[in-house]
């Protein structure tokens, strides 16, 4: 008979309660890219090509450095992680503010997004670990931090553009922004590893929980199956969407005519959506499955750019960003729940950071591209149009995803 022994639940709970909030600064801080976007090109005179190529850079370096970050955070545990990402992250910000050339913009926003790697991988691979029969529901409370990061920080970092300027606007996110992720960092601690997680139902989802603590199959053997590969490929459509939508939505909502700060109220509906979409579809998926919820966010999604296509006054773009929000936040806790199930746990977080990568390539070269399209154009429609062309195909690549057979090992 099993043992039945309780784990330092305490220690689970912080972890959820320290995704939030490095989610939500991260996050938060992140987009608000948008709301600096056209201060620096009023500053400089940059297209929106270069300025947004900035953006598309910390995305890629993301990816790139997510893969380490997993596999530091499998290792190590996240403390040390979040305290390095932590630095990198206020480092970029202080750096934004005595920028004064493009190299510079693209340096800084680099080290920006070396910051950013630690902010999901490692923190919802954490969660994943202490939480067996709730890990969807936890998982997606964890990550909603984003949202809530989203609703306030491009507001709060309007407001500091209007009365301090954006280069003290940037120098204060900096401090900020250090001082509280490596703070929070102290307060985690490593994943249970081998500790007996209590017994709970057998089945979340389509998959048995039981089986994912035994589950050995490691990066190398991940990246060798088509189930990867397919997870790669849907994740870099939902990267490519979501980016061009967060860097481009208050730009194009301003050139319909709307203020710069209700602008930027789009964009936080669109954060204050995707926190009921993260936490109501992290426990949807613990009962009906990560597919069937991947499909419901999915023809949100699809269903919020068609509307986008034609949406030309404000009450619009809000129904726009309601939908779009809701179906962004629930992916959101999906994709380290896919991760698990298909792979199991004990290489978690290095096979999500792998897959990570080609999200990443998707959110790095949607805002480049989307302002290339609007810089022949002179309107976002193609991009738009693109972006719901990535979503049909995410929706049929999600038909073909299927677990693996996993190596059982020592528990």
């Amino acid at each position: 008979m099993p043992l039945r022994e309780k784990p330092d639940s305490a220690h689970g709970y912080v972890a959820v309660i320290a995704t939030f909030l490095i989610m939500m600064l991260a996050w938060g801080t992140l987009y608000s890219f948008g709301v600096f976007f056209k201060p620096l090109l009023n500053e400089f005179g940059w297209n929106r090509t270069i300025t947004s190529t900035a953006f598309s850079l910390s995305m890629l370096l993301y990816g790139i450095i997510s893969i380490l970050m997993g596999r530091l955070n499998d290792r190590y545990g996240p403390k040390i992680v979040i305290s390095i990402c932590g630095l990198f992250l206020g480092l970029g910000y202080l750096m934004m503010s005595q920028v004064s050339a493009v190299w510079q913009l693209y340096l800084f926003y680099g080290l920006i997004g070396v910051g950013i790697s630690g902010s999901f991988v490692p923190m919802v691979s954490t969660v994943a670990r202490w939480f067996k029969r709730r890990r969807g529901m936890m998982t997606g409370i964890g990550i909603s931090g984003a949202g809530i990061g989203t609703i306030v920080v491009p507001p709060i970092a309007g407001l500091l553009i209007v009365n301090y300027g954006w280069r003290t606007s940037y120098m204060i996110t900096g401090v900020v922004t250090f001082m509280i992720m490596v703070g929070i960092a102290q307060f985690l601690h490593r994943n249970p590893g081998t500790t007996r997680l209590p017994q709970s139902d057998s089945k979340v989802g389509e998959v048995d929980i039981n089986k994912l603590e035994a589950c050995r199959i490691d990066f190398r053997q991940a990246i060798q199956t088509i189930q990867f590969w397919l997870l790669c490929s849907l994740l870099f459509c939902f990267g490519f969407t979501l980016q061009v939508i967060m860097v481009h939505i208050v730009p194009h909502a301003t050139d319909l005519g709307i203020l710069d700060t209700t602008a930027a109220s789009i964009l936080a509906t669109i954060g204050g959506m995707s926190i009921l979409g993260r936490i109501i579809m992290g426990g949807v998926s613990d009962k009906i499955g990560n597919k069937a919820a991947l499909n419901i966010c999915f023809i949100l999604l699809l269903g919020a750019l068609a509307w986008l296509l034609f949406s030309n006054r404000l009450w619009m773009l809000y129904v726009f960003a309601v939908v779009f929000g809701l179906g962004y936040g629930g992916f959101a806790p999906l994709t380290s729940l896919i991760v698990a199930q298909l792979f199991g746990l004990s290489s978690h977080g290095t096979i999500l950071g792998g897959a990570e990568i080609l999200y990443t390539i998707g959110a790095a070269i949607g805002p480049a591209i989307a302002g290339r399209i609007f810089d022949i154009t002179g309107d976002y429609q193609v991009a738009f149009l693109t972006s719901a062309f990535l979503i049909v195909l995410a929706l049929i690549l999600v038909t073909f995803l299927r677990p693996l057979t996993c190596k059982r090992g020592k528990t």
